[in-house]
């Protein structure tokens, strides 16, 4: 695993924990998951469009509402 070790990854990790402490882990987690996920979206061709947004004249009927 190119070059690393147990040995390596238990200190690396150590040092995030120090860095980062324990309550920002799941965060962190969480976004490195939601990135990767995008990623594989991004790289097949299935982006979720936005959607449309509304015309100008039914922006003033729902005002009017």
């Amino acid at each position: 695993m190119f070059g690393i070790g147990m040995p390596e990854l238990i200190i690396i990790l150590v040092i995030i924990l120090i860095i980062f402490g324990a309550g920002k882990l799941p965060e962190i987690g969480s976004g490195i998951g939601k990135g990767i996920k995008n990623f594989k979206k991004a790289t097949t061709g299935k982006i979720e469009e936005s959607p449309e947004p509304k015309e100008p004249d039914r922006l003033e009927e729902d005002k009017e509402a």
